[in-house]
């Protein structure tokens, strides 16, 4: 039985545009504990597969994180699936605030080690004492309290385009990398101040948020749902929007306006613009935000030198690349030297009110 993609995306968007069907584009996760994930992740690939779901899945021993789009006249049977699933039944599916029938253009379940990359060891700390869930009417409440540290525990190409006022935002490329940096830096409020997080859809705060408890903070939060769910409240509830600019999404959206504010800057000229898009060079491949006058300018690339290799014949900069690994300035995310209006590295705590 065929358990992997067997079209390349190219194909499967004239499949999409051919159907002429609605999608809607979801995530959801939940932490359990899975004996089997390999069983388990053919299981759903096969279940999912025949429901036309795409997207990208990780199944772990601890879980299960998924972002995908489906059919919208397939919800019901894909819930019916999942409810189904002991530790899936009644789960919150966070949906998109836009929708794109592109979104994702292929199916991909896959086995980690972990659902969320985090370095952290779970053997150490109870993965269980989690923080106190906040809804979006509690958390503005929350964060208007002088008592309170925000801290968006996203990675700084994240924040960069849109995040919550007053928002600690760490300058770091993973997640794994703040968790250190944040304990560090507010050691000394352990006790006296609230520590409010957020991410995109939770997950990140669900570990983290047991993890800085079992460091000793007393009074830990997280925004129930992340960002997606946060807006999905604040427009069915008429709340007032704390959010500025665009939510980052890992899918080909790239980003859901949450708010008409643009934060950003385009990384090669600095014209307001908060739009990522990847380095056309397939050698290169790097994020960075570009605006259109850029992109037109510079053929989708990065550097004059990735437009020129990207101008060469295909066959040509296949040759090239041959051997070649990925320059490091992929792992970049938009700092490399020389995009000229890169983001540059701060202190995150150095405006922190009353930190003293």
């Amino acid at each position: 039985m065929q358990l992997y993609n067997t079209l390349s995306a190219k194909e499967r968007a004239a499949l999409i545009e051919q159907a002429g069907k609605d999608r809607l584009t979801l995530s959801f996760y939940q932490y359990a504990k899975i004996e089997n994930p390999q069983e388990f992740r053919d299981h759903l690939f096969i279940t999912w597969n025949a429901l036309d779901v795409l997207g990208r899945i990780y199944v772990a021993k601890e879980g299960i994180n998924g972002q995908l789009s489906l059919p919208a006249d397939q919800f019901e049977a894909f819930k019916t699936h999942l409810d189904t699933i002991d530790f899936l039944n009644g789960i919150r599916l966070n949906i998109a605030v836009e929708q794109d029938n592109m979104s994702f253009l292929k199916l991909k379940v896959k086995v980690r080690n972990k659902i969320v990359a985090d370095g952290l060891n779970d053997a150490t700390f109870d993965v269980r004492n989690k923080g106190t869930h906040v809804r979006a009417d509690q958390f503005n409440a929350l964060i208007e309290d002088e008592n309170t540290v925000l801290v968006d525990m996203r990675n700084h190409y994240e924040s960069e385009i849109g995040h919550f006022k007053n928002a600690v935002t760490p300058d770091v490329d993973t997640f794994r990398e703040s968790l250190d940096i944040i304990e560090e830096d507010l050691k000394e409020h352990k006790e006296d101040k609230n520590l409010v997080m957020y991410c995109t859809g939770g997950i990140r705060c669900e570990k983290a948020s047991a993890y800085f408890k079992h460091k000793g903070f007393k009074n830990v939060y997280q925004l129930e749902g992340g960002i997606i769910e946060y807006t999905r409240q604040i427009n069915d509830e008429g709340l007032e929007n704390k959010f500025i600019g665009k939510n980052f999404v890992f899918d080909e959206r790239r980003a859901e306006k949450i708010s008409e504010d643009v934060i950003a800057q385009c990384h090669q000229c600095g014209s307001p613009f908060d739009v990522h898009t990847n380095c056309a060079n397939d050698a290169c491949h790097l994020l960075f935000i570009q605006c259109d006058a850029c992109k037109e300018e510079m053929n989708n690339c990065c550097s004059t030198n990735c437009k020129e290799i990207h101008a060469l014949p295909f066959e040509e900069q296949k040759a090239l690349r041959k051997g070649q690994a990925n320059s490091n300035d992929i792992f970049k995310k938009g700092r490399a030297d020389h995009l000229p209006y890169k983001k540059d590295l701060r202190n995150i705590f150095e405006s922190l009110p009353n930190k003293q």
